[in-house]
């Protein structure tokens, strides 16, 4: 048995506690008004969002980081597998060019066959010369297809040089920029200009040098050149190139003249040998009149 003390010491902690149990008991039944929810969800779930808004904020940056990450190396990979495309693209792309500029010049070279009265013999450069990149080359043709030395060598554009030696299958081209080369030729047009003189090689940066051409015949920078066909080897009126310095000569010295040729004799894929040969001099019959021709 408790004493009455006791009992009035503890009667305030009885009280407390009924009137807690009887406020958590109105406070779980008890509804909002308009939302018919009840109060006790509503606050636990404001009280619920303060822990979870940081921990969703966080756990969505990570999720959003792991994502990040992901992308970024399949955007790596999906860069390589484009870089890759695009090269083999370029590749195609150059092909397609390489085809479309050598068909190109197969046709000039058909051209050129059609036009000339003489057979013309197409090919392809094979090898130059490694000490001097100016002076010769070898192409794909020879004797067995018609091809013998002193024969011309041209493209579309013009003369680059003569066959110097030949073997069945390929031939040796001395190019116009050697030294030893020349040909005879004419600043102007055939037949109406006499600025005639020799063309040959000074290996000098690619261009010709024109000699014994009259400082009395009108010659300015811009003319082109053409050969005459007197030199026995080239046919005339092929491009020589065209004249880009002059030294102006007078009536006792001749002009000093350099060519650039027209054709493009350091980048040369495909060609055309000339099956030409130059018409025979007939000897002259008649001697002076006091020569007596049975003697000697």
């Amino acid at each position: 048995m408790r004493t009455q003390r006791e009992v009035r010491q503890r009667a305030p902690w009885w009280l407390v506690g009924l009137l807690s149990l009887n406020l958590g008991l109105m406070s779980f039944y008890a509804q909002d008004e308009v939302t018919k929810q009840s109060v006790i969800r509503a606050w636990a779930q404001a009280a619920a969002s303060l822990f979870q808004r940081p921990v969703t904020t966080v756990g969505g940056a990570g999720a959003g980081f792991f994502r990040r990450i992901g992308s970024l190396r399949n955007a790596a990979a999906e860069n390589e597998e484009l870089k890759r495309r695009v090269a083999e693209i370029e590749t195609e792309l150059r092909e397609t060019r390489s085809a479309r500029d050598e068909n190109e010049r197969l046709k000039g070279l058909l051209a050129l066959k059609e036009e000339a009265g003489y057979g013309v013999v197409p090919a392809r450069v094979i090898a130059r010369d490694p000490s001097v990149w100016f002076s010769s080359i070898v192409i794909n043709r020879g004797t067995t297809s018609g091809i013998d030395t002193g024969m011309p060598v041209v493209t579309r554009e013009g003369i680059i040089g003569r066959i110097v030696s030949v073997s069945p299958v390929t031939a040796q081209v001395m190019l116009l920029t050697d030294e030893r080369a020349a040909a005879g030729a004419v600043v102007g047009q055939l037949g109406a200009s006499n600025a005639l003189g020799a063309v040959r090689g000074i290996d000098k940066r690619g261009l010709l040098e024109m000699n014994f051409v009259s400082g009395l015949e009108p010659v300015k920078e811009g003319d082109y050149v053409v050969t005459t066909g007197q030199d026995g080897i080239y046919p005339p009126g092929l491009n020589v190139g065209t004249v880009v310095e002059l030294s102006p000569g007078t009536a006792t010295t001749p002009h000093g003249i350099r060519i650039r040729p027209s054709a493009r004799l350091d980048s040369l894929e495909e060609v055309a040998v000339l099956q030409y040969k130059p018409p025979q001099r007939t000897p002259p019959t008649k001697t002076l009149p006091n020569v007596d021709r049975g003697k000697k």
